[in-house]
């Protein structure tokens, strides 16, 4: 279902942009063969960024000589090198997508990946590391390129099965690239970085094939330096008060987040004592309830009870997952509130859509933009938060206490549901006329 059928035609050069001047459209490829591309593209994302996270704690081990209480804070920071410089970099991608087309920023976003992950397979210190993520974060608009690329493509009515689809494909790229990763990593920590690298540059090498331009010209805007920054296209979005409160909803949720993306690894390392390969395998399981309930279920259960209770209810288990985690003891815990917090997988694709209603046809780049500068600026946050948190209750100074960062992510997502139950409340969304 997420692997579209390869046909071999190339495009034309005159789909990539020269100058500052907005490109020209051309043929507007079907739905389906959009939403195929879309969602191998975030498979595979998903599938290299699994393949790399059993052996993280081994490579910054090997590189810093660091314990595991310590290590983490380093992978935090190397999260932060992403985050801050995508924080910068992704409104000027989705605004530069709404006026020369998603086709060569998506190819652009892919290209920098595949350079990071081979630097960093061959880092022989700490400072390439963070060469590597900067480099990935700086041309990491695969996400806003993707979702622009998919609106552009889809009626309203249909967005919300669209993204939980492609939140599928993330599961089931976390579901595969975990446990291979793991397994890979047993016999040389560097090899799964050199995987991610080969399987990303093989999705550049199909998108520069088979994918079509989603943007015709007739609906591209010229690109405006005072909107193509954090804060411009923040502010934009502003201008739309409920769309603006699930914006800021999602940042709580996105920062809760970070206490899962953050540590897992460590934290099972901690609480369970596991390996590598066990590491993965819990990654996997995650993934399978990702793309069990958004790839699967997602679409039915908006169509049946809309995205406000689907929304309210993802939270509902995001808080119980976490509040799960934080306590638990040994495997099976851990397992248990895996499958409670697959369900939080409503969450994102249901603020998503509504977002999506909210906003102008030709500036749902901008949104984008919007929505991954929001997810920077939780991943900048977050991640030197609840390493931090973890580091101080696991090394072994005061309280030993490794689930501390799931109690902040409860917190984060209560915030978020006291956003929406304030500002966010549903109401009728007219038809947004374009801008110019």
């Amino acid at each position: 279902m997420f692997v579209p059928r390869l046909v071999a035609v190339a495009q034309s050069q005159d789909s990539w942009p020269i100058s500052l001047e907005c490109g020209t459209g051309t043929t507007m490829p079907s739905q389906r063969n959009v939403l195929a591309f879309v969602c191998l593209v975030i498979f595979l994302d998903a599938l290299a960024l699994g393949l790399i996270l059993p052996v993280t704690p081994d490579l910054i081990a090997q590189l810093t000589s660091l314990p595991n209480s310590r290590a983490a804070e380093v992978s935090g920071y190397l999260m932060v090198a992403f985050a801050g410089a995508q924080f910068f970099s992704a409104p000027i991608l989705g605004g530069l997508s709404d006026c020369f087309g998603r086709r060569p920023i998506l190819l652009l976003a892919l290209l920098g990946f595949v350079v990071n992950y081979f630097v960093m397979a061959v880092a022989p210190t700490l400072a390439w590391l963070f060469v590597a993520r900067v480099i990935s974060g700086v041309c990491g608009g695969t996400f806003p390129a993707a979702n622009a690329a998919l609106v552009d493509v889809t009626a309203p009515a249909d967005r919300p099965r669209a993204f939980g689809l492609t939140g599928g494909a993330l599961g089931l790229g976390f579901i595969l690239g975990p446990p291979v990763g793991g397994l890979l990593g047993e016999y040389d920590y560097r090899l799964p970085f050199v995987a991610a690298g080969v399987f990303t540059f093989a999705v550049f090498a199909y998108g520069w094939l088979v994918f079509g331009e989603t943007l015709p010209a007739e609906r591209r805007r010229a690109f405006d330096w005072r909107r193509a920054n954090p804060l411009g296209s923040v502010r934009s979005v502003a201008g739309y008060p409920v769309v603006f409160a699930l914006l800021l909803a999602n940042f709580c949720v996105q920062l809760s987040s970070q206490s899962y993306g953050t540590i897992w690894a460590f934290y099972t390392i901690e609480v369970a004592q596991w390996s590598k390969w066990a590491i993965g395998l819990s990654a996997g399981a995650y993934g399978f309830m990702v793309v069990l309930v958004q790839g699967g279920l997602t679409g039915p259960v908006v169509k049946r009870f809309g995205e406000w209770p689907a929304l309210w209810f993802g939270l509902t288990m995001a808080a119980l997952s976490y509040l799960g985690f934080a306590f638990v003891t040994g495997p099976v815990g851990i397992y248990a509130f895996i499958v409670v917090g697959g369900f939080a997988g409503f969450v994102f694709p249901a603020m998503q859509s509504l977002m999506t209603k909210g906003i102008p046809e030709n500036a749902q780049g901008e949104l984008q933009g919007a929505l991954a500068s929001s997810f920077c600026l939780a991943a900048i946050i977050g991640p030197v938060v609840m390493s931090h948190l973890f580091s101080v209750f696991t090394s072994g100074a005061g309280v030993h206490f490794p689930g501390a960062p799931f109690v902040a992510g409860v917190a984060l997502v209560v915030c978020a549901a006291f956003v929406l139950s304030q500002w966010g409340r549903p109401r009728a969304v007219a038809k947004i006329p374009a801008e110019g």
